[in-house]
């Protein structure tokens, strides 16, 4: 596997655990957005970006920084997949939508996206992380449907691996 580092941005710990969780099942730096820098872009070929969504879908209040770290490297040739915290049942029309707008970001800096995920099996209204039919990355509801983390983590980095 090629310089991987796991970024999160996480209010209430939930993001923070699953980032920690994915990092540690590939053996790589579970790093908070925070301390996110050019520097630490530049040192990975693979960014594995993670925020819970609030609100009316907005990013965890630390991606804004980073989004601007993101906004500034240079991306072309950096493999970037994504994952999102959200409540399907509160938030049903905006489950796990914060993750859209990394991905734009990063997919006009010229990242290949990769780690979309199928809507089946989810339950909820709208999501602006949904597109083609599939969410933009991983999307978890670790509040009501924690008993599935762990299974749509594993398959989820099933399928990104052979491109990490």
């Amino acid at each position: 596997m090629k310089s991987t580092v796991v970024v999160y941005g996480s209010s209430t710990g939930t993001c923070q655990s699953i980032a920690e969780q994915i990092a540690s099942k590939l053996g790589v730096e579970a790093l908070e957005v925070t301390n996110l820098t050019a520097d630490v872009v530049a040192a990975n070929e693979n960014l594995l970006l993670g925020t819970s969504t609030w609100g009316a879908g907005e990013l965890q209040d630390d991606w804004y920084d980073g989004l601007d770290v993101l906004k500034g490297a240079d991306l072309s040739g950096k493999t970037v997949a994504l994952f999102g915290c959200g409540d399907a049942e509160s938030y049903s029309d905006t489950f796990c939508g914060a993750m859209a707008e990394i991905y734009n970001v990063v997919k006009e800096g010229g990242a290949n996206v990769i780690g979309e995920v199928s809507t089946d099996g989810y339950t909820f209204e709208d999501s602006e992380a949904v597109v083609d039919g599939k969410f933009v990355g991983l999307a978890l509801d670790d509040v009501n449907e924690d008993d599935k983390t762990e299974e749509r983590i594993d398959a989820w980095l099933e399928n990104i691996k052979a491109s990490l």
